[in-house]
């Protein structure tokens, strides 16, 4: 008896859900993008709120939430209710890195956070400023090795792709460089354009600009084959640098209890609104990006196979927890 009443409560429920999933959504809807406005992320995050504003006609807003290693923004989504209006949009530090680097998160992301879609792999340059001299990844070495703790390296926080680089750029060369930590992507270019760090790593969208007016320079691609926008920038591969591999993603992320019938349609909506020529010819593809927009299954499993490559990385760059 109390089984069959539980399932005549669930069937007179089923109505309600539908018709939630169908009106999805109700009022505004804020993607939280943990970094400052400016480079490849803040760029697609905006894209996808234009295409998606339009397919909901509901405005569609992105919240810029930058600093504390993507801590603070991170958590606004963990914490918001499961209803589909507030949405993460970030990078692979807020979610595969941090576990391991931050003993007092506020949250775990990968219990807190349901993945919506993998939506890209960003391949970034390793970038210097002019003066270094460099022009290879073995003369960079060899300008680290001459001086000791003379070099600065900008990163984007803790953990972030330029410190997982250098850090095992520093353990496999046996060189000692400066980890100078900034707010964000762009505030660590320009930190190395205008010569207060000597290095740091970054994409087409936020390098190639400088790169051109010759105010930085590429020596190599953490990419399987060179840009085809630059093709005098070889990869780490052919640089004899391998193993040494700076790959970052960009995802889409909802609240953990956001029921699984709205994160299948809020991963089709973003998956059509990436397909669309205006973000695919206009920000995907001059940005180099590897696009996937992988479904919320596929990406819960890359999610789980990242935590674990995060970790072997973070401990050969000898980063410690704070």
């Amino acid at each position: 008896m109390r089984l069959a009443r539980r399932t005549l409560l669930a069937a007179l429920a089923l109505p309600a859900v539908a018709q939630a999933q169908t009106d999805y959504p109700t009022r505004q809807v804020r993607l939280v993008v943990p970094f400052p406005p400016g480079g490849g992320l803040d760029a697609l995050a905006r894209a996808l709120a234009d295409r998606l504003q339009a397919a909901w006609r509901q405005p569609v807003v992105v919240d810029n939430r930058p600093g504390g290693s993507t801590v603070p923004g991170t958590d606004i989504v963990a914490k918001a209710p499961g209803d589909g209006h507030t949405l993460l949009i970030t990078a692979d530090n807020s979610i595969t890195s941090n576990p391991h680097l931050i003993r007092a998160l506020p949250h775990d992301p990968m219990r807190d956070l349901a993945p919506i879609s993998l939506l890209v792999d960003v391949h970034q340059m390793v970038l210097v400023h002019p003066s270094v001299g460099a022009r290879s990844m073995a003369e960079l070495v060899a300008a680290a090795r001459a001086a000791p703790g003379r070099l600065n390296f900008g990163s984007y926080g803790s953990a972030s792709q330029p410190h997982l680089c250098f850090g095992a750029l520093m353990a496999r060369e046996r060189i000692e460089m400066v980890h100078v930590p900034y707010r964000g992507l762009t505030p660590a270019v320009l930190a190395t354009v205008a010569g207060e760090v000597q290095m740091t790593l970054a994409g087409i969208a936020s390098g190639a600009e400088h790169i051109r007016a010759g105010t930085l320079r590429a020596l190599a691609v953490g990419k399987p084959t060179r840009f085809e926008a630059l093709p005098e920038v070889p990869t780490l591969v052919e640089a004899g640098f391998g193993d040494i591999d700076p790959r970052t993603w960009f995802g889409a992320f909802a609240p953990a209890s956001t029921p699984p019938a709205l994160v299948a349609r809020l991963h089709r909506d973003i998956a059509a609104a990436m397909a669309e020529p205006a973000v695919r010819d206009r920000i995907l593809a001059p940005a180099g990006y590897t696009v996937h927009a992988a479904t919320p299954e596929a990406t819960a499993a890359f999610l789980r196979d990242d935590l674990a490559y995060k970790a072997r990385l973070i401990q050969a760059a000898g980063i410690q927890a704070d």
